[in-house]
């Protein structure tokens, strides 16, 4: 851990010494354990300036600056925690802030248990039994509260918690607009209808991601993030088996490859084990989830249709990225501050929760 420290230490100066705009990440450093940052307002430490320096909705980078000036690092501390300790929870977090901002926007509505008005988010289909990180963000809620009690909301701890998570992967860093507050109610309903299925086809990911107002960019830069985590047999059992009704496989599955997931996924049986969405380097943040689609090793059918689907732009979107880390890096970043700002609550709507599971 001391070794750690200095390496974090040093690279943190040396992000402060820097003077680009943007901060690709610290990539040849494996495990992953990039630039991190205290940043009072959450902006990243010194590491990265706005990118295009603009506010969004209200949001802005220095939003905790006077009222909790530790924020950022005090969510970065759980996070080098949890992280070292469970490599995979960095997927599970950043895919806890997806989740939340495709329902009703990212107002923190996937953190709610069952109340007597609404039903958990947490029981919908894409989210039964395969969400995780809960007790993560349960952490940092309560250290933040500690600190600055009844400030920093549920929904910013989702952001941050994502971008921190993408960080100490070995991904970029971004200068992330706060200033979110949380929702009041959830929407089991939502969760079932908004958020794009792993068998989707190209069309139906681009009309999932364009209710949002995200385009191709923002798609195959945020399925981007499958370059770190796992996915369960139930989520791509059917590209062995039975992809097109026919009792046939996925015809874009690499042969090798198709044989290595059906040794982990029986036809029978075996829905939850799991298997590495980038299998070369499942922990690292990187852009190999590109080259592995390129060929023909993408988990999911809707990683594999981002080239497969015959969409000019995700195919040429895919070989740049694989081709480019830096480029990926660089769209990655934005398109998570586009998706951050997806229908955010602010001013004096909503709340900020004090126990991130419950309306106050």
């Amino acid at each position: 851990m001391a070794s750690f420290k200095l390496l974090y230490t040093t690279f943190t100066l040396l992000a402060l010494l820097s003077s680009s705009t943007f901060c690709s990440g610290f990539p040849s450093f494996h495990f992953g354990w990039g630039s991190g940052g205290g940043g009072g307002g959450g902006g990243g430490g010194g590491v990265s300036r706005p990118i295009g320096g603009r506010k969004y909705s209200g949001l802005f980078p220095g939003f905790y600056s006077h009222t909790c000036p530790q924020a950022n690092d005090i969510v970065m501390s759980v996070l080098e925690k949890a992280i070292s300790k469970e490599p995979r929870m960095a997927a599970s977090l950043l895919r806890l802030h997806f989740h939340d901002c495709f329902v009703q926007g990212c107002d923190a509505s996937v953190l709610l248990d069952d109340h007597p008005t609404f039903k958990s988010e947490k029981k919908s289909v894409p989210n039964k039994n395969s969400l995780r990180g809960f007790e993560v963000i349960d952490e940092i809620k309560s250290k933040l509260e500690q600190t600055c009690p009844e400030t920093v909301s549920c929904a910013d701890i989702l952001a941050l918690a994502a971008r921190g998570s993408t960080i100490l992967s070995g991904g970029p860093n971004w200068e992330l607009p706060l200033g979110r507050r949380d929702s009041k109610k959830a929407s089991l309903n939502g969760s079932n209808k908004n958020i794009p299925p792993p068998n989707s086809t190209i069309q139906n990911l681009l009309t999932f991601f364009q209710r949002q107002g995200l385009n191709e960019v923002d798609l195959v830069s945020l399925s981007g993030a499958h370059t770190i985590g796992m996915a369960r047999c139930t989520t791509f059992k059917q590209r062995l088996y039975n992809q097109n009704g026919n009792n046939q496989p996925d015809s874009t599955l690499e042969r090798s490859y198709y044989h290595d997931l059906k040794s982990v996924c029986p036809k029978t049986g075996g829905d939850s084990n799991i298997s590495p969405l980038d299998r070369t380097s499942p922990i690292t943040f990187d852009n190999t989830y590109f080259k592995l689609i390129m060929s023909g090793k993408g988990l999911l059918t809707s990683d594999q249709v981002l080239l497969s689907g015959n969409l000019g732009k995700t195919m040429e979107l895919v070989k740049h990225f694989a081709d480019d880390h830096v480029l990926f890096f660089r769209h990655f970043a934005q398109s998570m501050v586009k998706m951050g700002n997806i229908s955010p609550i602010t001013g004096y709507k909503g709340e900020v929760r004090k126990n991130c599971r419950r309306v106050n």
